[in-house]
């Protein structure tokens, strides 16, 4: 199933990578170097500096890159509304003025939901452009039987959920049975149908760099169009190390196969500056159309507060009280 996208590098025109046979010689000889991963990871908010209108810039991009979550114990159908409310509109009409966007006010990328939300949340996007993402396949722990997992892809689907954010095993990864986390995958791919799916790897639990990498790779192989650091819930989530291995896989399954897959990091990003150093390390590993939200999502909530925070600043030369940024 090998094959070349020929489509153009803008707007909404990717095509879905359909995965290839799963090739364990594209990862089994690869080693991870972890202390020259952490030196590179190390250097790149360093190297690079973004200031002033170039950062408001930037952080507008990272807007409208964001996967804006809602996965509480607590959510109801109302605070889903008002989350979705904030997708809509994520800066307030004053600053939009002042940053000269109000004929092109920034949303997010998606809102991300759990199964039972999507409804509300896709009611309540309506005619926004806006997707609804849902997490499903047992999150975040996935350690239920995999028939109960599908089942829960396909009422995410039915319920209007266009991407789908699915857990893997990870025994299966900590484990190298690569074969198995394979067949788990690819299931999972042709049960949310045309929805986008996003494998979530729980990195934090994978322990190796190496495992990190050829868990990557065969998400990839498997067909999944995004892969995902976290689900949030693990100890240990999104790290820029982490990142950087698996923007690597990334770039050799594209040079491999032609397809672009996307990425997003998930979990502990709650400040600015954090979403700049992920956005850095997209345009020095991966080039600029991983700066778009076709292929790259920061999966956050209290992320896009202090966004607004920081561009207020930029704007008025002050920050604002917290309270003047409600989220849900």
């Amino acid at each position: 199933m090998d094959q070349v996208s020929d489509r153009a590098l803008k707007g909404h025109n990717w095509s879905r990578n359909q995965g290839v046979a799963l090739k364990p010689d594209w990862f089994e000889a690869v080693g991870v170097n972890s202390s020259a991963v952490e030196r590179r990871a190390a250097t790149l908010t360093t190297r690079r500096s973004v200031k002033k209108e170039y950062q408001a810039a930037w952080l507008v991009k990272a807007l409208s890159c964001i996967d804006l979550t809602a996965l509480a114990g607590d959510d109801t159908p109302e605070r889903i509304r008002r989350l979705c409310a904030k997708a809509r509109r994520p800066l307030s009409d004053q600053l939009l003025a002042a940053l000269d966007l109000v004929d092109a006010p920034p949303t997010v990328a998606a809102v991300c939901v759990y199964p039972t939300m999507v409804a509300t949340a896709v009611r309540a996007l309506r005619g926004s452009g806006i997707p609804v993402a849902s997490v499903a396949a047992g999150f975040p722990a996935g350690l239920i039987p995999l028939k109960l997992r599908l089942d829960e892809i396909r009422y995410a689907v039915d319920e209007g959920a266009g991407e789908i954010d699915i857990v893997i095993t990870r025994a299966f990864g900590l484990g190298r049975d690569w074969s198995a986390l394979y067949d788990e995958i690819a299931a999972m791919r042709e049960a949310s149908g045309e929805a986008h799916l996003k494998a979530i790897l729980g990195t934090g639990d994978l322990r190796a760099l190496r495992n990190v990498y050829a868990a990557s790779m065969v998400a990839m192989q498997a067909g999944a169009d995004f892969i995902k650091t976290s689900t949030g819930k693990e100890e240990v989530n999104a790290t820029l190390p982490v990142s950087l291995v698996m923007a690597r896989a990334l770039r050799d399954y594209r040079e491999r196969v032609g397809i672009h897959v996307g990425f997003k990091p998930a979990g502990g990003l709650r400040a600015a500056k954090d979403a700049l150093a992920w956005l850095i390390l997209m345009k020095e590993e991966l080039g600029a159309p991983w700066l778009e939200p076709d292929l790259f999502r920061i999966g956050a909530s209290g992320l896009v507060t202090d966004i607004e925070r920081q561009l207020e600043h930029y704007a008025t030369g002050r920050y604002s009280a917290g309270y003047r940024h409600p989220m849900a």
